[in-house]
């Protein structure tokens, strides 16, 4: 299958790009930058020039291809609604490429989109207030002839080289000379194994179900205060409770993650797409200390 992938070299799109490569399938990916399309051709993947504001571009690479995996999303969080909008534009354009044509279509969100304090799965609906609308964008082409599916990640996508909200996590903790949860400590995180994550978008791309929601869920929910009694370990810095009024000073834009509650499960998702977790979990891949020798 020729694959067209948005995101194609970032730390989720990478593997992606190279699980495609590995099962036999051919990978566009997109390229905004020189530096971009050198690491694709280096991957092994052809490279299509355009950016997540270029619909027109996301257009001739969709048309040009079997299936879409879109993992792109520009992550300021200082402007979350624009970027939020810039996504559900992003996927209309791709959807309209692909309509009519029973092509798969695999989008992505995350399962801090669900109700906290209890199990989500894969048949809730997406209920938190957030501007972030790619859930419902991505399932209404099943409805217009795209094999289109969404997956939901972990908060946590983890292995070497993350960039993402554990590497966060150390930053403040180096920063502010100490490791903190809010209040006991006691709010959940799943998490899944960047290697995992991968193996489950080329499963939904291949298999998936139009209109269908997969979990991509290892650990159904790690205790916030283990994640930080672990790290405050490795960087020998004291580990702390503060309150929920404390947190949005400590944690910055990363406060309301590090607060919730979001156990997830991704029971079918391993039922209905065969799909198992077998990398380390993230407290076994923090232990191993590659994050802290940065």
């Amino acid at each position: 299958m020729r694959v067209f992938v948005t995101g194609a070299t970032g730390f989720v799109g990478t593997a992606v790009v190279r699980e495609l490569i590995a099962s036999g399938h051919q990978v566009v990916g997109l390229a905004r930058s020189d530096k971009s399309a050198e690491s694709l051709t280096a991957a092994g993947a052809e490279v299509h020039r355009g950016s997540l504001d270029d619909l027109s571009s996301l257009q001739e690479g969709a048309a040009a291809a079997d299936g879409v995996i879109h993992l792109a999303f520009k992550h300021d969080f200082a402007d979350f609604a624009a970027a939020a909008e810039a996504d559900s534009k992003a996927i209309e354009a791709i959807g309209a490429a692909l309509e009519g044509t029973g092509k798969p279509f695999v989008a992505t969100s995350g399962t801090l989109m669900l109700t906290p304090g209890r199990l989500g799965t894969e048949e809730e609906a997406s209920t938190q207030s957030t501007p972030r609308r790619s859930e419902e964008a991505a399932l209404a082409l099943a409805g217009r002839g795209v094999r289109a599916s969404v997956v939901r990640l972990s908060p946590s996508v983890h292995g070497p080289g993350e960039q993402g909200f554990v590497p966060t996590l150390i930053g403040i903790a180096r920063e502010r000379g100490f490791a903190a949860y809010v209040d006991e400590g006691l709010n959940h995180w799943p998490a899944v194994h960047q290697l995992d994550a991968a193996r489950l978008f080329r499963l939904a791309l291949e298999k998936g179900a139009a209109g269908a929601v997969y979990h991509g869920v290892g650990d159904e929910g790690v205790p916030f205060r283990e994640i930080a009694e672990v790290i405050g370990r490795h960087l020998n810095l004291p580990v702390r409770s503060i309150s929920r009024e404390e947190a949005e000073a400590y944690f910055g834009w990363l406060a309301f993650a590090a607060s919730t509650d979001n156990l997830a499960s991704s029971a079918l998702t391993q039922e209905r797409l065969g799909w198992q977790p077998v990398n380390p979990g993230l407290i076994a891949d923090l232990e191993q200390g590659h994050y802290f020798n940065r």
